[in-house]
């Protein structure tokens, strides 16, 4: 029997369990991350990313588990020597989605709530009049706080709606040309240990998925890594050929681009690497 581990929040749980079905024989094993269990504070003040990986990372290599499930856009660029990411599994809906109060009255004198830097320099370019400010937790937390009107509206992943079955909280998506996704949005990501069930992942690992996620990963891992940074990147393959669209804003979020490339999907991370270097030149002005 296979063990797979993840966090214990009701989507990781779901997330973990659509891979478990297509695996077939598994056992589910969940653990809380020290990012479930600090919420009061904004992910770059207390590091990362990574913060929802590291204890299913010491689960995978002390073999409490055999693997483990996350969503690709939380996994850090790097991983741990001899625990890489085996599998990308078939993306859902990579777009950002409006939500609004259960009411369906979105009160523009409070603020939009999202929870990334990337969300929150698109959204004051769409939305120059409404106040962004960061809202953590998981997505019922957040849709709580919502309701209690805290906030007038939240931008949320659709995917992880979707899985949920709570589409019916959206309002309006954004299209990728008006919020660019993070990098692996929408796409589940299964780690293993090197060399191990070679055979069982390889039923998981979707092609448009994963030449994607090499794509957008690139993109972002060549601008640094892109824990804090507004950074943005989204795929997408059409027969042998990849479309990149990307986004780069300065540290100082004074001045940013946007761009797009396409090339053959067997170069996809040469492409990322070339539409990131190509956006920071334009963005910083030696273009």
């Amino acid at each position: 029997m296979i063990k797979v581990g993840s966090r214990d929040s009701r989507l990781a749980v779901v997330q973990a369990e659509e891979v478990c079905r297509a695996l077939g024989d598994c056992e589910l094993i969940t653990m809380k991350t020290l990012g479930d269990m600090i919420l009061d504070k904004t992910l770059d003040q207390v590091g990362g990313k990574g913060l929802f990986v590291k204890e299913l990372d010491r689960a995978l290599a002390d073999r409490r588990v055999d693997l483990t499930v996350h969503s690709l856009k939380d996994v850090p660029m790097e991983q741990p020597e001899g625990l890489p990411l085996v599998a990308y599994t078939k993306r859902e809906d990579a777009r950002d989605a409006l939500v609004l109060p259960q009411s369906g009255e979105w009160d523009k004198s409070k603020p939009i709530g999202c929870s990334s830097a990337r969300r929150r320099v698109q959204l004051a370019a769409l939305f120059p009049e409404i106040e962004v400010k960061p809202v953590r937790g998981n997505v019922l937390t957040r849709l709580d706080k919502l309701d209690r009107r805290e906030y007038g509206a939240l931008v949320l992943a659709a995917a992880g709606l979707h899985r949920l079955g709570l589409e019916g909280r959206i309002t309006r998506y954004f299209s990728p040309d008006e919020i660019i996704p993070a990098a692996g949005q929408a796409i589940l990501a299964v780690q293993g240990r090197e060399g191990e069930l070679a055979d069982e992942v390889k039923k998981l690992d979707d092609a448009d998925a994963h030449d994607c996620a090499l794509a957008e990963r690139s993109f972002v891992k060549t601008l640094g890594g892109g824990c804090f940074a507004p950074v943005a990147a989204y795929a997408e393959t059409e027969g042998d050929m990849l479309h990149l669209r990307g986004l780069y804003v300065t540290e100082d979020e004074s001045r940013s681009a946007r761009g797009a490339v396409t090339g053959p999907r067997s170069e996809a991370a040469s492409l990322g690497r070339t539409l990131a270097l190509q956006l920071q030149k334009q963005a910083e002005g030696t273009l």
